[in-house]
């Protein structure tokens, strides 16, 4: 017998792949300047995490609305006019920044208008990449999804560094002509292929909207691996105290911080390249609880460290355990859930996860402010390790799965 053809990824997803590497260099790199520059002016780890807690907040609010868009209009649109909303936020930035400000409250209001739109532009364009990915192909894309994602994340924050360093205002105004020409190729994609009717009244919409939170908590498996993530990053969002470790700590500036911040893209990138060629496919709820381990003793090393090289390295090895547990859960989710309930389900998971961040940078500002710095870190990091060990315990069908094909609808009728 003949091996079966091998099933090539189209076109069209590789060009939304283009198109995810602009925005993570984007939102990464702008949230990294965001930081240096509130830091900068007012000198209080507090308002690092109140930065984050604008970023947040939006997200947790619309997340019964993203989903239902996503599932109900055609998923290119939605995910192009959101990343339109996050340019123009990004010029507003430009022009606030370059008026010399004084006050961080417009900066905390127009972070807060770009994660309205993250809250639209996540879910939608997570599934509408798996809307044109042949099955076949599902877990090769979320590995090169991570990539590009993770090149994002690695080049985003050098280069807007070095444009902080060049003007204080240029990196926004580079962040709006990155969106928009993310924008473009998006444009060009053909659409979903599933087309929703009208939103139904306010309550029969709402009703379906929170439909994806009870299909979440009807899966041990799911619920399982989103909580993880969501109190994992909570306790652990020490990358949000960058800017004053990077000051405080190791005594570099905008250049040092960037390339600090361009190591969790690295460490991240170097195992989803790796993960793209050998993809996990055992023991995968074991693998994902144990990196996670390993991601809290990363921020507690990173949280003591004088030292700027061990302090990178730390966020390396923090980063790279990161990905392999976003790797299982990003393949996890969108083949557990049905095609008809994805925008729904993955906009949930977004507030769990992708948006756990932000939280966790509200979580991280405010520690540091009643612990210091370096006990704001290693306290998030032990609590890290002692929420790994209680969902070994709480969580036996997550911590006991062995391949993704067991979470596939079709496995559990």
């Amino acid at each position: 017998m003949s091996d079966p053809p091998v099933v090539r990824i189209p076109g069209r997803v590789r060009a939304l792949l283009v198109a995810y590497f602009l925005t993570a260099f984007v939102v990464i790199g702008q949230v990294t300047i965001l930081g240096k520059q509130v830091y900068d002016m007012t000198g209080r780890e507090l308002d690092l995490g109140l930065l984050g807690l604008a970023e947040f907040l939006p997200v947790a609010f619309l997340v019964p609305l993203a989903g239902t868009f996503a599932d109900r209009f055609d998923r290119r649109r939605v995910f192009g006019v959101a990343m339109v909303a996050e340019a123009v936020g990004s010029l507003l930035l430009f022009a606030y920044v370059d008026s010399e400000p004084t006050s961080v409250l417009p900066i905390f209001l127009v972070a807060g208008l770009v994660g309205a739109a993250r809250a639209f532009a996540s879910p939608a364009g997570r599934a509408l990449l798996i809307d044109l990915s042949p099955i076949e192909v599902v877990g090769r894309v979320v590995a090169l999804e991570s990539v590009a994602f993770q090149a994002g994340i690695i080049a985003g924050p050098v280069v807007f560094g070095f444009l902080f360093v060049v003007d204080e205002a240029l990196p926004y105004l580079a962040g709006a002509g990155a969106l928009l020409l993310a924008f473009g190729i998006v444009a060009l994609a053909p659409a979903s292929g599933v087309r929703r009717l009208d939103v139904p009244a306010t309550g029969r919409a709402f009703h379906e909207a929170l439909e994806g939170l009870r299909f979440i908590r009807r899966s041990p498996i799911l619920l399982g691996a989103m909580g993880l993530d969501l109190f994992a990053v909570l306790f652990g969002g020490a990358v949000a105290l960058l800017p004053a470790i990077a000051e405080d700590r190791l005594g570099v500036g905008a250049v040092g911080l960037g390339w600090l911040r361009a190591a969790v893209g690295i460490g991240a990138g170097v195992v989803a390249v790796t993960l793209s060629i050998r993809p996990l496919k055992r023991r995968l709820g074991r693998t994902l609880l144990s990196v996670v381990g390993v991601f809290g003793l990363g921020t507690i090393v990173l949280g003591f460290s004088r030292s700027y090289a061990l302090a990178f390295v730390a966020l390396l090895v923090l980063a790279g355990a990161d990905a392999v547990s976003m790797l299982i859960r990003l393949t996890l989710v969108p083949l557990a859930t049905p095609e008809e309930m994805r925008g729904r389900v993955l906009a949930v998971e977004n507030v769990f996860t992708g948006a756990s961040n932000e939280l966790g940078a509200a979580e991280s500002g405010a520690t540091a402010a009643l612990m210091g710095l370096v006990g704001a870190v290693v306290f998030g990091g032990a609590c890290t390790l002692v929420v790994v060990a209680l969902w070994w315990r709480l969580f036996p069908a997550l911590r006991d799965l062995d391949t993704f094909e067991e979470v596939l609808p079709a496995a559990r009728e």
